[in-house]
């Protein structure tokens, strides 16, 4: 584990998140994704505005390029539906870590290695709103530019 000398998720820098809602339409998604550079992005229920789950933009592009979504106009509900593995939900019986601006980066990287994840959603202390999508390479970033910390 590496020493992070106090910092905090916050120092991360990271771009604001991008929540879809879940009516949008397959060309939105991955037009939105590759404006932001963005490879994970959180989904939300419209009516609720509560998260269900999230896009894969590298999986749907794949399915996009390799013929097996020949519909444009399909909704990211509509791929949940049919099975599609560029989109998964949350489960609803799982409990969760909260990840917030103030977690601190050791944590961070204990969430990584304990839950096997590719990424953690930072949201307020509150859970309302996402705030910004972490990975562990931005944690490698973050200790690369500190000078290896």
């Amino acid at each position: 584990m590496a020493s992070y000398r106090g910092a905090v998720v916050e120092d991360l820098q990271l771009s604001p998140a991008l929540v879809l809602p879940s009516s949008t339409s397959v060309s939105t998604a991955l037009q939105m994704s590759f404006e932001r550079e963005f490879s994970i992005l959180p989904i939300s229920d419209p009516a609720t505005r509560n998260l269900v789950g999230w896009l894969s933009a590298d999986k749907l592009k794949q399915q996009v390029e390799e013929g097996k979504l020949d519909d444009d106009q399909l909704t990211l509900d509509e791929l949940k539906h049919r099975g599609s593995t560029s989109v998964s939900v949350f489960a609803k019986s799982a409990k969760y870590q909260v990840i917030t601006p103030d977690t601190p980066l050791e944590d961070l990287e204990a969430f990584f290695t304990s839950s096997k994840s590719s990424f953690a959603l930072v949201t307020d202390v509150n859970r309302k709103f996402v705030l910004g999508v972490v990975t562990p390479e931005d944690l490698q970033k973050f200790v690369s530019r500190r000078g290896g910390v």
